[in-house]
């Protein structure tokens, strides 16, 4: 259903799981098992997996913690993009690559769950994909700012929860777990 009429391919997006991004991520091990899983379903129903990898003064680019975790390995062939800003398609070839796929339904994984995984989602949704979140295949950092405690499994949740049927004109998202997850 979404707003692209010369495209109906599909893609995993798998965002900013980088050594230094989860190394204090909520519930990092299970998360990444279940990443592990989405990834394998992908590949093995030949839909096409985009990596995306983050880079600022804390991430710096090509630095051990700018790394994809040891879990998690791209294979020769699958795409990744380069970002520096929370949503994957600002400043990045992505709109390119899913363009050269002919994607027009994204799936998406990772982190930081209220960070990338957020805008690029929102994003993705405001530019005519359909859009697919994986609820348990997404994490994030808890941390106290400024007097506010944000803890990442309320993230998690209210994450989930916004993109449970929500649409826009000619274009909707969907929440599902990686066991309900069919491509």
């Amino acid at each position: 259903m979404s707003n692209f009429t010369d495209r109906s391919s599909s893609a995993l997006l798998v965002i900013d799981v980088q050594v230094g991004v989860m190394a204090d991520a909520y519930e990092r091990d299970s998360k990444i098992a279940n990443m592990r899983l989405a990834i394998d379903k992908a590949r093995a129903a030949f839909v096409p997996i985009v990596w995306i990898q983050h880079s600022d003064e804390e991430l710096v680019l090509e630095s051990p913690e700018w790394q994809i975790v040891p879990e998690l390995e791209p294979r020769p062939g699958e795409s990744s993009v380069r970002k520096t800003f929370r949503s994957s398609f600002e400043e990045t070839n992505l709109e390119e690559v899913l363009s050269g796929l002919g994607v027009s339904h994204l799936y998406v994984c990772g982190a930081e769950t209220n960070n990338c995984i957020r805008h690029t989602c929102h994003a993705a949704l405001e530019r005519g994909y359909d859009l697919t979140l994986i609820t348990d295949a997404h994490t994030t950092t808890g941390f106290e700012w400024n007097g506010y405690i944000v803890d990442a499994a309320r993230v998690i949740d209210e994450q989930n929860t916004n993109f449970m049927g929500y649409s826009l004109p000619g274009r909707e998202s969907r929440a599902v777990s990686v066991t309900e997850l069919s491509f």
